[in-house]
């Protein structure tokens, strides 16, 4: 008797812990339910993907969506049709917002405001503070928590924990793994005259390889004091990667392609304050280390650091121009050119943006295509060659410091708990993104 499904995926081309090769996936109550020839099933869908590449659907980890208190720039929706339309099935959103998310009412109304408009699947990050450490224990194990973020040094937003103390006692609390954004404040203050107004150049100079290196090796030397597991966000130097080489006990590595694309001097000619962002593009030697730490398996996750702004924001002259730029709808198409440059493989590509984020996080159910994990799919046409432009981007920002790049490799549709949520650059049907679920919390 033939096997009914919701929805089989056919004739296309799977990459999963089985290698690369033809596979059709049935799919029944948002969960996968069989890997392979699936010929004589009854379906209330099929799609026809031959010619396509299925992948896990994409994790980006890292994104700022602004909402509340910032919607001019972002919004939880339509930051998550950027990500659908990007080929991205779940993010994880930080916590500088206004106000901001460090508290359990904050993060339960992020949590309804993600149910009630998201595109994608979703987890919010608790920001760590000096006044809620005795609270971290407890935030960190609620519905929707992708666990505490510190900001070290200081970026967008007001959430700053720069003294070895209070550093000391937030991990002294925790249980799970945290994220940390890892620049030296003290020195970042001393050297703040380094900035020469009008001079976006100037900010990587102020915010310099070293600045980045001792608040590392701080976080670095507490972690194991305390025996607990640290995340290290957009990781830009070369001195940094070789030094969490030697501590892979408790340190996983994030890299953005911004980091992996753009490099500062170029970037600085072609794209001016757009090119601003925390921590600051890097020369080329830098970035040759970066690569090197991701194609000795040091690096662990990509992370788009999606961080919008509107274009006035960005043309205030230096230094009152805003850091960052956006990056969620161009990690895949960006990631994929790369894969068909032979910078890295396509299972590389994979097991940093879905098996590794399952890995490192503690997913549960998500970041592998297997039977009893969610039907999240992220369908690529790795011969498409397509230029990226402004005009493409769904971000409120309406930017993209990648415009004008031509890729090979692109996002074709994106599929969420057996959910088609994208097709073709199309939207297809209303919000629906739900919480993502973590190992450590399901009890909660």
């Amino acid at each position: 008797m033939a096997k009914t499904f919701d929805l089989v995926v056919k004739g296309g081309t799977l990459v999963n812990h089985s290698g690369i090769g033809k596979a059709d996936i049935g799919v029944q109550d948002g969960k996968i339910a069989r890997i392979g020839s699936i010929d004589n099933a009854d379906a209330g869908e099929t799609i026809d993907v031959t010619g396509l590449h299925v992948l896990p659907g994409v994790i980006d980890s890292q994104v700022h969506f602004r909402e509340p208190g910032a919607e001019h720039k972002e919004t939880l929706a339509t930051g998550s049709r950027a990500a659908v339309l990007g080929g991205v099935t779940a993010v994880f959103e930080m916590p500088n917002t206004d106000p901001l998310t460090t508290n359990a009412e904050a993060l339960a109304d992020k949590v309804a405001r993600g149910r009630s408009g998201m595109f994608c699947d979703f987890a919010f990050y608790v920001g760590a503070t000096r006044e809620n450490i005795t609270e971290l224990p407890d935030l960190e194990r609620l519905e929707g928590a992708a666990g505490i973020k510190v900001f070290i040094g200081s970026s967008t937003g007001n959430l700053l924990v720069d003294d070895e103390e209070s550093l000391s006692r937030i991990l002294a609390v925790i249980s799970r793994r945290a994220a940390f954004h890892s620049e030296d404040e003290a020195r970042l203050i001393a050297r703040e005259g380094i900035r020469r107004h009008g001079d976006p150049t100037s900010h990587t100079e102020w915010r310099d390889p070293q600045a980045a290196l001792i608040a590392t090796e701080q976080l670095l030397r507490l972690a194991h004091e305390h025996g607990k597991r640290v995340h290290l966000l957009h990781i830009s130097t070369g001195e940094e990667m070789k030094l969490l080489a030697a501590h892979k006990d408790v340190a996983s590595v994030e890299l953005t392609p911004q980091h992996l694309t753009l490099t500062s001097d170029e970037a600085y000619a072609s794209l001016g304050n757009k090119a601003q962002m925390n921590p600051p593009l890097r020369d080329a030697s830098h970035q040759e280390i970066l690569w090197w730490g991701l194609h000795q398996g040091i690096a662990d996750v990509l992370g788009s650091d999606h961080a919008p702004h509107t274009l006035e924001e960005k043309a205030e002259p230096y230094p009152a121009s805003h850091s960052g730029m956006p990056g969620v709808q161009t990690l895949v198409p960006i990631m994929l050119d790369h894969v068909n440059a032979g910078r890295l493989t396509l299972e590389r590509f994979i097991d940093l943006t879905s098996h590794g984020p399952q890995r490192i996080f503690g997913i549960a159910c998500k970041g592998r295509v297997a039977c009893g994990y969610d039907a999240d799919f992220t369908i690529v046409d790795l011969k498409t060659r397509r230029t990226i432009e402004d005009e493409w981007i769904a971000s409120v920002c309406g930017w993209t410091p990648f415009a004008g790049r031509t890729v090979t490799g692109w996002p074709r549709g994106t599929i969420i708990r057996g959910r088609r949520v994208m097709w073709e650059d199309e939207i297809i049907g209303q919000s629906g993104g739900e919480p993502v679920r973590f190992l450590e919390a399901l009890s909660a």
